[in-house]
């Protein structure tokens, strides 16, 4: 780490370039997208509002007055809507469109007085206000974001160089499109055949009624025998048979030998399905290349703001971590990025997915080149498995203005510092710490806190060397502890990290799961379950999500499921981790417990190092060793805040909701 950066040579820095000094990059990161806009969230309760409103919708009867034709109209919005959904995850722009014109065709088709007949038309409009808040919030800070990246790198803007343009985009989401929508269209053209087909028959026949004799099958799909009065039989398919039972009189449309039920036209739900099938994909990788081709011509095109900052590539995941440009130690990364090599050769086949491609976001060569990349990805796994060594911090020029979601390029010097590296982003930009599970590290298993973290979180000093991220841990001695600390000025703050969440949320889908399960029925004497099993999951759950330790100049203060506590370093008199649970032992013979915070031997087990781990480590060096205890106490963000009395709230929504369905 105390070793300097790799250098890049002068002449490929552009003339007025300035560097992206910690500062800025602090502004810059506090003006990203809050995690309460998290897509996951919007999305859920899009998703669970819908399926909410599905099943309290009255079922649809085929009637000769109102037959059950093909609704091309619904069809449509169906198709929207499950696009918005993928869109409010990847193009929040594109979203704010989907969820308008979702929300005008619901309102053209039940009129403002029948937009809301029930508690799940306002839950939809609730999951409609807040989708349509986080997509708002996502897109101004991203503006906000690229305002502050571009007055950090002031008037000058530059071309990016030529190694660096001829980056081709779009090409596989292009052929993909092309493919699914052919698709599309053939359910189309297919199902559209069957209803042409209908009414050109039904012009030519003539209405009759006739009396049903007999009905065959289930709901799934039946036949129907009907007497005409001409006392002539007919033997019909029908896909609603309790609505025809024997004995009722039904209209026929007869032409010939061909006979339909008027209420019961035509089958085309398959082709429909069909249809939204393939749309849905093929829409969004047509969607996905024209925003890469868009982006890739707007980079090689227009004049851009550079800016100097230091670069590194994780080990674990081959990201791309930018630091400040004066933070020469790689304490604080400020962004995170995969990213390809720029090819000026037309004819490599090399191919970079658009930043929202379908199904994921891990960057990939054209299919006709992976092979031969996959050969070079293992031979570089292999040569990278044998070294002991980190990669090297680099000096590089970003082209372009950093914000959450788009799209960067940069020069740098390669590993060997032999040859010029030209690479851009093929998959979103992402801010530090920002996110469900926000990695704060370019190295798996370091986190706020740990010796060697880069201090996300507010820690400006830092700590000694990295500690080993292979292998079973073991045990840390208090002055093996110590002696890779350094003082702070900000209070060090462990919280629950990814093995944490992933308790919280398992443990959540116990409590839902419980709650649907027990109040299936209504109320009965398996409601006590609840009542003894619910307190003990909410505290659970609020805590493996949300937990919080904060160490500052006078004490610990502890965030829990139900409230904050402070405890003075006096009156502490041992720090001890459990299995999945953190144990202060106090001077007055009683102890605070924070669990659960995460299965800790999980991690030992996969390499790296728990948060709760790494706050029971830290914590009993600074109890023993005052000098190296921040220098201010934590402000109250910094505190953390209980979780318990929203996860009550979501609980109580939750079982009223299962009472209502049921």
């Amino acid at each position: 780490m105390s070793e300097l950066p790799l250098p890049l040579p002068a002449e490929h820095i552009p003339p007025g370039t300035r560097d992206w000094r910690g500062t800025d990059t602090a502004r810059w990161a506090a003006a990203a997208p809050a995690r309460w806009t998290h897509p996951l969230w919007a999305v859920a309760a899009l998703s669970a509002a819908a399926v909410w409103s599905i099943a309290a919708a009255p079922d649809d009867i085929c009637t000769v007055a109102q037959p059950c034709d093909a609704d091309w109209q619904y069809v449509a919005l169906s198709l929207v809507a499950v696009l918005t959904l993928y869109w409010t995850w990847r193009q929040p722009r594109l979203a704010l469109a989907g969820l308008a014109v979702t929300a005008g065709g619901a309102l053209l088709d039940a009129g403002p007085t029948g937009l809301v007949t029930g508690p799940q038309d306002v839950a939809m409009l609730g999951a409609l206000a807040f989708a349509l808040l986080t997509l708002a919030h996502r897109v101004a800070a991203r503006r906000r974001q690229r305002s502050l990246a571009e007055a950090a790198a002031g008037p000058e803007r530059h071309r990016l160089p030529a190694e660096v343009r001829g980056f081709r985009r779009g090409r596989v989401s292009f052929v993909m499109a092309s493919l699914l929508l052919a698709v599309s269209l053939f359910a189309l053209w297919r199902g559209q055949s069957v209803v042409t087909g209908y009414e050109d028959r039904a012009e030519r026949g003539t209405r009759t009624t006739a009396q049903v004799t007999e009905v065959d099958g289930d709901d799934d799909g039946a036949t129907m025998k009907v007497t005409l009065p001409d006392d002539s039989t007919r033997r019909l398919t029908v896909l609603f048979p309790e609505d025809h039972p024997v004995g009722s009189t039904v209209v026929l449309v007869v032409d010939g030998g061909w006979t339909r039920l008027v209420a019961e036209p035509y089958d085309i739900v398959g082709w429909q399905l069909l249809l939204l099938g393939t749309a849905v994909p093929g829409l969004a990788f047509l969607a996905n290349g024209l925003t890469g081709q868009r982006r890739q011509r707007r980079l090689d095109t227009t004049p851009l703001p550079v800016l100097k900052v230091l670069v590194r590539e994780g080990e674990d995941d081959g990201r791309t971590w930018v630091y400040a440009a004066d933070d020469l130690t790689a304490r604080r990364p400020v962004l995170s990025f995969h990213s390809l090599y720029a090819v000026d050769d037309p004819d490599d086949p090399i191919d970079a997915y658009p930043e929202d491609m379908a199904g994921g976001e891990r960057p990939g060569p054209a299919a006709d080149d992976m092979e031969a990349v996959r050969w070079e990805q293992e031979i570089a796994e292999a040569v990278a498995a044998c070294q002991d060594t980190e990669p090297p911090l680099r000096e590089a020029v970003l082209y372009g203005s950093p914000r959450a979601g788009g799209e960067i390029a940069f020069l740098a010097m390669a590993d060997d510092g032999d040859e010029l590296e030209a690479e851009r982003s093929v998959t979103p930009v992402k801010p530090v710490g920002v996110g469900l599970f926000p990695r704060t590290t370019w190295r798996a298993g370091t986190r706020p806190g740990d010796p060697g973290d880069p201090g996300d979180l507010g820690d400006p000093g830092g700590a000694g060397g990295p500690e080993p991220t292979r292998g079973p841990r073991r045990t840390r001695s208090i002055a093996e502890t110590a002696r890779g600390m350094t003082r702070t000025t900000d209070p060090l703050v462990w919280s629950a990290d990814r093995g944490s969440r992933i308790v919280g949320l398992l443990l959540l889908l116990v409590q839902g799961g419980g709650t649907w399960a027990i109040l299936e029925d209504g109320f009965s004497w398996q409601s006590l379950l609840l009542v003894i099993g619910l307190p003990w999951l909410v505290h659970s759950v609020s805590t493996a999500l949300n937990w919080r330790v904060t160490a500052d100049r006078d004490g610990v203060w502890i965030a829990g499921a139900w409230r904050v506590r402070r405890l003075r370093w006096d009156e502490i008199a041992g720090v001890h981790q459990g299995s999945d649970s953190i144990r202060f032992s106090l001077t007055g013979g009683r102890d605070v417990e924070l669990s659960p915070t995460g299965a800790a031997v999980i991690q030992q087990m996969r390499g790296g190092t728990a948060a709760a781990t790494r706050a029971v480590d830290t914590l009993r060096v600074l109890r023993h060793h005052p000098e190296l205890r921040p220098s201010r106490d934590a402000d109250p963000a910094e505190q953390g805040m209980p979780l318990g009395p929203l996860v009550v709230t979501a609980a109580v929504l939750w079982g009223v909701a299962v009472l209502m369905l049921n």
